[in-house]
């Protein structure tokens, strides 16, 4: 059966326009002269998709988002916005609309997005069973909590996954951020496409540009041939970009134009690429002081803050020690071809009295060492590093600064770093 889409417009052309463009793709169309009618027919006709304008009588598209948001079926909702109004898109993001397009209508972009509304739909059986997943044992993909800290990122993650909006993973070197990009890729329509990672720290200023956006032969000096960016690389999944706050403020701007225009012109070409990527960004800065400070661009703050997760520090959330530590033990067993069984009640005394100044890094590198000393049985307070968690005991700061990127993901980001599906 053929999807169902519900264009809701007050202007008379752009209506029947949108209509007969969108039963050109294949779609099932109705329409609806404004919000009013527009909840009626979404009540009655029940589609999968509403795009509906921003500005409309009787009922305006913030309203009607509002109200479709309270029908029980699920229904992903296209906001069109006038130009300049893309406060307001951002504003209709948060309260759950799916996307936005700006007027006058890229018919190339709504059906891309439409194309990624429909496919969602796909991937709610599968969130739905993650989420009973969540609920009963505290586990979402690769990250493990039940503390309510972690219960509360675990909803936020499966809430706003199936939506196309930018988010901002915010909190303390190593507390887990990539893994939260990782999450709300894998619950997404975009799950089977490109998750790509690139560290806005690790690359030289001079070339940082050229990774993201890409470049063409001859662009400057040393490209000797062209190059795909990250936004490419990413093309209808994730790009998450890690530790935004380092990024030149001039490289910063030609992100925000992408974001907002979803076009890039690689260094060096004179046409305008469309994209289709979402866009999650993290930081381990305070990002209104990294803004007050001029580290930040406002705007592009405000874009990609669409909605923020904040990551606790492990001491804040000791209670899930015991739970991560044995799902390491899991990883590096498979890992080292090892066969430790568990954690001895003494060493698990010991790593839950601990305030982990490098969070879920330091202790995935304090159980990987441990697993790799004992090798089989269980481990126990002589395989720790000498002296951990006595009174002055400090661990260098490599052994959690460097090294793996966040909770059970390996290996620090060097430019771009892709995986598929």
């Amino acid at each position: 059966m053929l999807e169902k889409v519900l264009i809701v417009e007050d202007e008379v052309h752009a209506r029947s326009g949108l209509t007969e463009l969108i039963e050109s793709w294949g779609y099932r169309a109705e329409c609806a002269a404004d919000g009013m009618e527009g909840l009626e027919k979404a009540v009655s006709w029940a589609p999968a998709i509403v795009v509906t304008d921003l500005k409309m009588p009787r009922m305006d598209g913030m309203e009607l988002l509002n109200r479709i948001g309270e029908l029980p079926q699920r229904i992903a909702v296209v906001m069109l916005t006038a130009q300049g109004s893309i406060e307001s898109a951002v504003d209709a993001m948060r309260m759950g609309a799916y996307d936005y397009i700006p007027k006058p209508v890229e018919p190339n972009r709504l059906k891309t997005i439409l194309h990624n509304a429909s496919r969602q739909r796909e991937a709610d059986a599968e969130l739905e069973a993650t989420g009973r997943q969540l609920r009963d044992t505290g586990v979402l993909g690769p990250m493990v909590g039940s503390s309510p800290q972690m219960v509360d990122i675990f909803s936020m993650i499966e809430r706003i996954a199936p939506s196309n909006v930018s988010v901002l993973v915010t909190g303390e070197s190593g507390t887990g951020k990539e893994l939260v990009a990782r999450a709300l890729h894998d619950l997404s329509a975009r799950r089977l496409k490109p998750f790509v990672a690139v560290n806005c720290a690790a690359i030289p200023e001079t070339l940082i540009e050229s990774e993201i956006f890409g470049h063409e032969k001859g662009a400057f000096t040393g490209a000797l041939e062209r190059r795909a960016g990250c936004f490419e690389l990413a093309e209808e999944g994730t790009l998450l970009l890690d530790e935004i706050g380092e990024m030149p403020m001039a490289t910063q701007a030609k992100l925000l134009r992408v974001l907002e225009d979803r076009k890039l012109r690689r260094l060096g070409s004179k046409i305008e690429t469309p994209v289709d990527v979402r866009v999650v960004a993290a930081t381990n800065k305070d990002p209104e002081k990294a803004v007050s400070s001029g580290e930040l661009r406002g705007d592009l703050y405000y874009r990609l803050n669409v909605f923020n997760i904040q990551m606790p520090p492990l001491r804040d959330h000791l209670m899930d020690v015991s739970a991560i530590a044995e799902k390491m033990i899991d990883d590096m067993n498979e890992r080292h071809h090892c066969t430790v069984a568990g954690l001895k009640d003494s060493l698990m005394t010991r790593l839950e009295g601990y305030k982990w100044p490098g969070n879920v890094r330091e202790l995935r590198n304090t159980i990987e060492r441990a697993v790799i000393l004992a090798g089989s049985g269980m481990l126990g307070i002589e395989h720790l590093p000498p002296h951990f968690g006595e009174p002055g005991f400090a661990p260098p700061e490599q052994s959690w600064r460097s090294g793996g990127v966040c909770c059970f993901a390996s290996g620090a980001l060097r430019g771009c770093s892709a995986t598929f599906g």
